[in-house]
């Protein structure tokens, strides 16, 4: 029997990642051929079951990976290839991409055949019988040459509901050829839950020996929720890509199904242990395709586990459950208070501990801070995104604490010069204990001039800054009624290579606002530098 038949481990769900065939079908995805070595390595320490790799021959950079896949030691996950049926009136043996699935060499091979009849005569243009044979010659052929071979049946649901007969045909072909795992694919993504409950189950009856998986897209919303009410009808595999990557509004979420399968339905995943690094995996794949991470998905994102309203933030620091729907570190993530003029004292307590400060709720400048706060927020500051800034100012309240440079006054100027050319010139006067420093440097624009000008003035008395980068720079309008004189606010993300922290800025002066944000990024550098002496 199949690697891939139904096991005899109660419960077990075999997780199937296509991020790297499937989800690179998405808008702006696209990974190198080193990214994807890097990512199957990741995958298989995260002990999913399989990777599928791409499409053997569909393109120079996936031929490039399976010849270097070879040299890769997975420690638990198979390596699936991934191809179509041979074509209609062609002998499976001169089938050139089944060929080139064989020579890929990996030990699966997922194919995908035809199942609603509209696709075989209409798309294919070729006979019920014909799509048959296809099936059943391709499958046999890769098993008779040791290959697990999984099969997907493209458009299921809607093959299945415009014909129930046929689409199990189609299935009946495969799995008597030698198919250990018949996927069934929403390949719309329209499904509705109790459609692909109810055929799902329907599936599982005709096919009691066969393990089935499930195959979903998001377009209707609903990726994640149709693959679990087919695991919930008997479904044993699970197919998704890392972060919903895939076409149109993606592919079902595996760091979603993930969690709800093992935390919620209490099904057994053999990468179930491996949960506390469901973020960080999250997080790996979103860097490698240099996208931003979704602050709000689900169990991963920033804001899964945030607490804003004051009464919300109180009652989960008495009882976490009460606002928790599970503990944010089962799956790598922790609970985050957010500051605003919602907040009350207990909410700015708990957001002091979470960045290491002890404060004394009977202070009396605590009362001062929250107003401040709000005040703030009045006039344009958001803290959300923003706790190093956040972290300076309560330190200003409740510590008396100042940074450990003063700066006594910049200039900023912007020039046309030849040809149409922009270029920005930025001086700033600091004074850094007894010595005051002159320096004037020039940039692009005038953001950068100004940090260019501020770096020179720091770095010969604080070296460390020479780590600091800008990794993201963002600008708002916070009243927009106002026209030019609206207040601007200005978001600074920064890192040093180990930490990354965010700083804000608000001002009706774009420079003044971006000054602010500036100064916060490196004196919460330099605290931190101090902290840790």
């Amino acid at each position: 029997m199949s690697t891939a038949s139904k096991s005899p481990t109660p419960g077990l769900v075999l997780a199937y990642d296509t991020t790297l065939r499937d989800g690179t079908q998405g808008e702006g995805v696209s990974f190198s051929v080193a990214a994807k070595l890097r990512l199957v390595e990741k995958l298989d320490l995260f002990s999913l079951d399989y990777i599928e790799g791409g499409w053997p021959g569909s393109n120079p950079r996936d031929e490039e990976f399976f010849e270097q896949a070879r040299d890769v030691k997975l420690k638990h996950a198979k390596l699936a290839a991934f191809g179509s049926t041979r074509r209609a009136k062609t002998p499976v043996a001169e089938d050139a991409q089944v060929r080139l699935l064989l020579d890929a060499r990996t030990p699966v091979v997922t194919i995908f055949g035809k199942t609603w009849l509209m696709h075989v005569t209409e798309v294919l243009r070729t006979t019920a019988e014909e799509n048959l044979a296809m099936i059943g010659d391709t499958v046999r052929h890769l098993a008779q040459n040791k290959r697990e071979v999984i099969y997907d049946a493209e458009h299921f649901f809607d093959g299945y509901k415009d014909n129930p007969e046929y689409a199990l045909k189609t299935l009946a072909a495969a799995h008597e050829a030698g198919a250990g795992c018949l996927t069934l694919c929403d390949t719309n993504g329209g499904s509705l839950v109790p459609e692909v409950r109810e055929i799902t189950a329907a599936v599982v009856k005709k096919f009691p020996k066969a393990r089935i998986g499930l195959h979903c897209h998001n377009d209707a919303g609903l990726g994640v929720a149709v693959t679990l009410a087919g695991v919930e009808a008997g479904g044993t595999l699970v197919q998704g890509t890392i972060n919903g990557y895939g076409e149109r509004n993606g592919n079902a979420n595996l760091t979603t199904i993930l969690p709800n399968l093992a935390l919620k339905m209490k099904r057994t995943l053999h990468c179930g242990k491996n949960l506390p690094g469901l973020r960080d995996l999250s997080h790996f794949v979103d860097e490698l395709a240099n996208f931003r991470p979704d602050a709000k998905a689900p169990y991963v994102g920033a804001s899964a586990f945030a607490h804003k309203g004051g009464v919300h933030a109180d009652a989960a620091n008495k009882v976490a459950r009460s606002y928790e729907h599970i503990d944010p570190a089962l799956v790598g993530n922790q609970t985050r208070v957010l500051v605003s003029d919602m907040s009350g004292r207990s909410s700015v307590m708990m957001k002091a501990r979470e960045l290491g400060l002890e404060v004394d709720a009977k202070s009396p400048r605590l009362k001062d801070f929250l107003t401040e706060v709000k005040a703030r927020e009045f006039r344009g500051y958001q803290y959300e995104a923003a706790d190093a800034s956040f972290l300076l100012l309560l330190k200003k309240f409740l510590e008396n604490w100042r940074e450990p440079f003063d700066v006594l006054g910049y200039r900023v100027m912007v020039e046309r010069e030849g040809q149409g050319l922009m270029l920005s010139e930025a001086t700033v006067k600091v004074k850094n204990g007894e010595e005051v420093r002159l320096e004037v440097a020039e940039d692009a624009g005038p953001v950068g001039a100004l940090d260019r000008a501020l770096r020179k003035a720091l770095e010969p008395k604080f070296p460390t800054l020479r780590d600091v980068h800008l990794s993201d720079f963002n600008v708002r309008i916070v009243d927009t009624g106002q026209g030019a004189q609206a207040v601007i606010r200005v978001l600074v993300e920064s890192t040093d290579g180990h930490e990354r922290w965010g700083t804000v800025g608000a001002s009706a002066n774009i420079m003044a606002a971006s000054y602010e944000a500036l100064c916060d990024s490196y004196a919460y550098k330099l605290l931190r530098d101090a902290r840790k002496k």
